[in-house]
């Protein structure tokens, strides 16, 4: 079972699984960088899991579905141009021999989900779309504060091994904002060298770990006395309620330069 990051438009993701020559998709915004791997590798693609409804993550999916019949896996309370299987919290499903559990991860948009699972000999991998990104987590357009903290608790209470997958290559803007926060996070310094250098050679910075993200993301870790008074520095009317601190963060990174 092998997992590729496939570029498409100026910094998105296509996840790739690919395993004896089956492969599966998650959030084909574009069709050319599946159809080119597709071919290059001899594979046959028949699943496509999306997260959410932005055209970003969905324009090439009913072309992909129409010149492979892959079998569609999308969000049960958003509406998608295409045929596929609606999913929500709980909901099961399998491809090759793993099994993926759907979890309700509202907030970017208002019915955005996730898909875990759990591989033998390997990590765990999370497909989370613009829920969680490394140093940062998704801009909320269509959900709340208080929804994007709960999927920040789902998406923390994941083995702390799994590989989080996310659907953009934002990590070094994230964490010169998480620095802001946290300026003396030792873990987070150490891990913004590592993603410069990684930048450096072309490579992603992802997949990262679930376990480091807990140490350098501000917003996995809103709880923290630190970003809490970060945040009422930036935010004096800041009140001690975790959604607020929570919401004046997400306020923070938003005009953040």
């Amino acid at each position: 079972m092998k997992l590729i990051p496939l570029p498409a438009f100026s910094d998105n993701y296509i996840w790739l699984l690919q395993h004896q020559g089956r492969a599966l998709v998650v959030d084909p915004g574009e069709t050319e960088p599946v159809t080119r791997w597709l071919a290059e590798n001899q594979h046959q693609l028949d699943c496509i899991l999306v997260t959410h409804h932005h055209g970003d993550h969905t324009g090439g999916v009913a072309s992909l579905q129409k010149q492979t019949g892959a079998k569609v896996y999308g969000p049960a309370s958003e509406k998608l141009p295409f045929d596929y299987q609606a999913l929500k919290q709980g909901d099961l499903f399998n491809w090759a021999d793993l099994t993926f559990q759907t979890l309700d991860v509202p907030g970017h948009t208002a019915g955005h989900i996730a898909y875990w699972t759990s591989l033998a000999l390997q990590d765990p991998i999370l497909f989370c779309g613009d829920t969680l990104f490394s140093g940062g987590c998704g801009r909320i357009f269509e959900g709340t504060p208080a929804q994007m903290l709960k999927a920040m608790d789902t998406l923390a209470a994941l083995p702390g091994n799994t590989r989080v997958c996310c659907a953009h290559e934002y990590t070094l803007s994230n964490l010169k904002f998480a620095r802001a926060v946290e300026p003396e996070n030792l873990a987070l310094q150490n891990y913004m060298h590592h993603c410069e250098e990684l930048r450096r050679q072309n490579l992603p910075t992802l997949p990262a770990q679930l376990a480091n993200e807990l140490k350098i993301n501000p917003f996995l870790r809103s709880r923290q006395s630190t970003v809490i008074q970060a945040v009422k520095a930036f935010a004096p009317q800041t009140s001690n309620q975790e959604v607020d601190v929570f919401a004046n963060l997400r306020s923070w990174k938003n005009d953040f330069r």
